[in-house]
């Protein structure tokens, strides 16, 4: 491509030139050399460059050129970015506008292309068959991926680009942002989940670099407020779209994200943001089924609402209350042996798991059932849900009422299913851990229970999911069960060894297991019998306390120095041990820091020596290139020169390009013109060799056309008739076979009309029927509303009135104080009127002098051309008597003519008429007046004004300026005549003022007329 650059201007200009003639991507060239060249890319001002930006996106956005794009809109944010930021804005906009409107516009195409099926009864055509079971897609897929893919994908790569674009600059910070709202957009617009995903990992990167930036005017700072708050608000967008399209992972991330950046502002958020987040973050536990988190968040919200929301009604706060009880009570009931999870868990242990989630809702530890049912009951969560949750929270938590328990949780629960509101899907949790409770409380009453009864008291409950729910149980190590499917029972608590440690029960207890009763059968007994002993025998105990306690104070007295002593001794070893570990990280941070300055010293070097290296070799390759380029020009102008002919063509087929570069102008010049006279010889010889061959071969063809046209003729004229009668004859059978059709038709639907008749009479009368009792109403209607716009007419009427009044009062003002100054005005003018009237009094008065002088001037220019006109005849007259008197005539009229030829080359290169002012009349025509009048004339008329620079009248005004050199200039051109090429000389022959002799006359003469026709207009 040509380095050659032209004007940005120019450039759009011949864009458009390219457009016109189909060319779009020479057109896109053109622009992109524009801001290639950094000459005119800095130097040139936004109302410039902005025009080119639109017609270069537009071209890129028409073509599907994204990394092209991508280059423009980079050379534009480094021009703009700084200095004119709206502009820069404008563009990219303008640019990602365009883009969704041609995918938008794809999009109807696509669906429009699936529409258009040539046979609506037969859509399934065996081609479309075939293809679904091959390609396993429909005709609208098809359809999308051919057309509408890729302007997809194209319009996807636009937001990337952008967003690369404007990642780091402060000064585009709510553009970047707005697109990514409009990516986040894109994304869910056209169910694109895989890009929705790199979307989220691109902007994670972005924020992640913008961590690593260093402090700058123009960089991103974290630490700014209002970066901060964008940041969020992009990212609760994004938490959003992403629970819209189900992608709970990236929901997942994102609320990681937002309370990343909370923790990085110095204070909290508003409530409302806050609200949303853990609105949108108790969905996402309960999508990812962490049910005890789902609660959590729910009662931070319930808890933030309460407290920051001063309006919220007693429906909304029982509304909200409601939702948190029942979400507390589908939380599963824990395990109460946690530590043998981590022989089963393949991924991170629990504990590490609800620390992470406990951190995104601010908790100090992560909570347990227990801990939020607390939390409910201190919040008065409890007695501010509806009544039913309020029973279901005193059957599930406080009483004990193994079999009326689940027939009390269904009244509850059933209504909620199918309702249709937020409730609903906390049912199947709730029936899961009524089911818990059930078998908890069974156990702590029978040893052995038939499983027919257990399925009764579990009415909801298939036996299938029963059993499961048993197997978890004995799982978690939560309870001991034994199913004996050959007697049709389960047995509870039969291992009485199994319990190694205290259990604590959750919820309604009525009694312990026998295996906990067993475990801490030893430990009772101790107790009691410590107990019987000290009232069976009191002072034994006493004494032996006595003793103890005496010993203990001895023991005390003797080793309480050397305890002291220890004690203080240890406290001292804390301390070396404590500064010893504190010299140790001083010493190692120290040689981190030492080795870490070394490490980036040297990569810093490298890094220098690296981009000087770089800098060099691009010096050079500029360089070489800018040289390559001029040699290049250089030749593609001498090839361009001698390319013009056809025969310079021919030379440059027979020259190779090394030939051409070694020859100079005039060589060049030398082989076209041999080429030339080559082959103009050689076409002279083809033309007269042509025309002998041409003339034989027309005459004989000529001759034996004449049979063979007229055979031609009467076999055409034999053809035409036989294939009228056959097309006539088709037209009649089908003519008929029409006629018979339209018969039949007539018939069969003759018998339908009395049935028809009958129908549209009903029709009728049901209609009028309808029509004349909405009409009833509709009066009734219009009688009560005319009486409601007569008042409220009656109303305005009033209020215009008294509006009206105060119009015209302050009408009146303002016409009084407009008189006022209409009068004062009309003062002014007629002093100014009087004034003017002066003025033009005094010059008329000069005006009728310079009309006087002008009358003596035109005395004197009809005087010297009745002289010119003497010496006309008397040479014409002469001509025959001698040859000195012609050679004379001959050459007066040579000098004419060169007179005359030369005022009309200046008049061409001057614009104006004849000679310019300051020349005077050239010596020929000096000579030639001068025989025509005498030297008193010439020094009475004209004289040299050498101060003024031009020629003046004697003892008159000066003809050089005023309106007298503007009409002289209007006057017409007629230079190529002379006063002796005709008889009688015309008036605008006559020289011009700088000649000498009647030239300044006709030019006042001329000013006059001029003049006079001004006033008459």
């Amino acid at each position: 491509m040509s380095r050659y650059s032209q004007r940005p201007e120019n450039a759009l200009k011949r864009a458009n030139e390219f457009l016109e003639v189909g060319r779009p991507g020479r057109a896109l060239d053109t622009l992109y050399e524009v801001f290639r060249n950094k000459k005119w890319a800095y130097n040139w001002s936004e109302s410039v460059l902005e025009p080119i930006m639109f017609k270069y996106l537009e071209l890129c956005v028409d073509l599907k050129k994204s990394h092209i794009a991508k280059e423009g809109l980079f050379q534009y944010r480094n021009m703009f970015q700084s200095v004119n930021v709206g502009s820069l804005e404008n563009v990219i906009r303008g640019y990602l506008r365009s883009a969704e409107e041609r995918t938008e516009a794809a999009r109807e195409q696509s669906q429009q292309a699936v529409v258009d099926i040539d046979d609506l009864d037969n859509l399934a055509t065996p081609e479309s068959i075939l293809l679904s079971a091959v390609s396993g897609e429909d005709a609208q897929d098809r359809s999308d991926r051919t057309i509408l893919t890729p302007w997809v994908k194209f319009l996807w790569e636009s937001y990337c680009q952008c967003l690369e674009l404007l990642r780091t600059n402060a000064h585009v910070e709510t553009l970047y942002h707005d697109i990514a709202k409009m990516a986040y957009q894109f994304c869910l617009k056209y169910n694109r989940k895989t890009e929705f995903r790199k979307l989220c990992d691109k902007l994670r990167k972005h924020l992640e670099d913008i961590a690593k930036l260093p402090p700058q005017t123009v960089n991103v700072s974290l630490s700014n407020p209002e970066t901060q708050q964008y940041n969020l608000e992009t990212r609760l967008c994004q938490l959003d779209y992403a629970i819209q399209m189900e992608l709970w992972q990236e929901a997942y991330k994102a609320t990681e994200d937002i309370h990343n950046l909370m923790s990085l502002a110095k204070k909290s958020p508003v409530p409302k943001t806050m609200a949303n987040y853990y609105q949108k973050l108790a969905m996402v536990f309960w999508k990812a089924g962490y049910n005890l988190f789902h609660a959590a968040a729910l009662l931070k919200l319930f808890q933030l609402s309460k407290e920051m929301k001063k309006n919220i009604t007693a429906e909304e706060l029982q509304k909200m209350a409601s939702r948190v009880l029942l979400a507390t009570l589908a939380v599963p009931l824990p395990s109460a042996h946690p530590e043998f999870d981590r022989f089963i868990e393949t991924d991170k242990s629990p504990y590490e798991k609800a620390q992470k989630l406990a951190v995104l809702l601010s908790l100090p530890a992560p909570p347990t059932r227990i801990s939020l049912m607390k939390e409910v009951v201190r919040h008065n969560v409890v007695s501010l849900a509806s009544e039913d949750l309020r029973n279901l929270y005193m059957w599930l938590e406080v009483e004990f009422q193994p079999l009326e328990l689940c027939k009390r949780v269904e009244t509850v629960t059933d209504p909620l299913i199918g309702s249709g509101s937020e409730l609903e899907g906390y049912v199947a949790p709730v029936r899961e851990v009524t089911l818990a409770r059930l078998i908890r409380q069974l156990s702590q009453i029978y040893e052995t229970l038939e499983y027919k009864r257990l399925l009764e008291l579990a009415s909801y409950c298939k036996p299938f999911h029963m059993e499961r729910v048993l197997v978890d149980l004995v799982r978690h190590n939560d309870m001991q069960i034994r199913i004996d499917h050959g007697k049709g029972c389960i047995q509870f608590g039969m291992d009485l060894s199994e319990s190694q440690r205290e259990d604590k029960p959750e919820g309604p207890t009525l009694q312990t297991m026998p295996s906990e009763q067993i475990r801490t059968y030893l430990i009772n007994t101790f107790k009691v019998l410590s107990k019987s002993a000290s009232i069976i025998n009191p002072e034994a105990n006493t004494d032996e306390c006595k003793q103890i306690h005496q010993s203990l104070i001895r023991h005390h007295h003797e080793t309480k120095d050397k305890e002291h002593q220890r004690i203080l001794a240890r406290h001292k070893i804390i301390e070396d041990r404590k500064e010893y570990l504190e010299r140790l990280n001083t010493v190692r941070e120290e040689e981190e820091a030492r080795r870490a300055e070394e490490i980036a010293r040297a990569a810093a070097a490298a890094e220098a020596r690296r981009l000087d290296a770089e800098r060099e070799e691009r010096e050079k390759r500029r360089q070489e290139s800018e040289l390559q380029a001029i040699k290049d020009r250089n030749f593609k102008e001498k090839m361009q020169q001698i390319s013009l002919t056809a025969h310079g063509q021919k030379v440059l087929k027979k020259l190779n390009e090394d030939a051409l570069k070694n020859m100079d102008a005039d060589e060049i010049a030398a082989k076209e013109a041999e080429e030339l006279a080559k082959e103009r010889a050689e076409l002279v010889q083809k033309l007269k060799n042509r025309r002998k061959q041409m003339d034989y071969f027309e005459r004989a063809k000529r001759i034996e056309e004449i049979p063979l046209l007229e055979q031609a003729w009467k076999e055409k004229q034999v053809h035409d008739k036989k294939f009228w009668e056959h097309q006539e004859a088709e037209r009649i059978q089908l003519a008929n076979q029409e006629r018979k059709l339209a018969e039949q038709n007539r018939e069969r639907l003759a018998r339908m009309k009395p049935d028809m008749d009958i129908f549209l009479g009903e029709m009728k009368e049901r209609r009028t029927a309808e029509f004349q009792a909405k009409l009833v109403v509709f009066e009734e209607e219009l009688i009560t509303i005319r009486k409601d716009r007569l008042a409220l007419r009656k109303e305005e009427r009033k209020i215009a009135l008294i509006k009206q009044r105060e119009e015209e009062k302050r009408r009146k003002e303002e016409e009084e104080w407009l008189r006022k100054e209409e009068e004062k005005k009309k003062k002014e003018e007629e002093e100014k009127k009087k004034k003017e009237e002066e003025e033009r009094l005094a010059n008329l008065a000069r005006q009728e002098q310079l009309e006087r002088q002008a009358e003596i001037q035109r005395k004197k220019e009809e005087e010297v051309q009745r002289k010119l006109e003497e010496k006309n005849k008397l040479l014409s007259s002469s001509t025959t008597t001698a040859s000195s008197s012609w050679r004379n005539l001959d050459k007066a009229k040579e000098d004419t003519k060169l007179f005359s030829s030369t005022r009309d080359n200046k008049d061409r290169r001057e614009g104006g008429f004849g000679r310019t002012r300051d020349e005077g009349p050239p010596p020929e025509r000096r000579s030639l007046f001068s025989n025509n009048r005498g030297n008193e004339d010439r020094k009475g008329v004209f004289s040299r004004d050498n101060d003024r620079g031009g020629w003046s009248r004697g003892g008159g005004a000066t003809t050089t300026g005023g309106a007298f050199d503007k009409n002289f200039k209007d006057a017409p051109r007629d230079g190529a005549r002379s006063a002796f090429d005709r008889d009688t000389p015309r008036k605008r022959d006559i020289p011009s003022s700088n000649d000498q002799g009647g030239g300044s006359s006709w030019r006042t003469s001329r000013a006059q007329d001029s003049e006079d026709k001004r006033k008459a207009k």
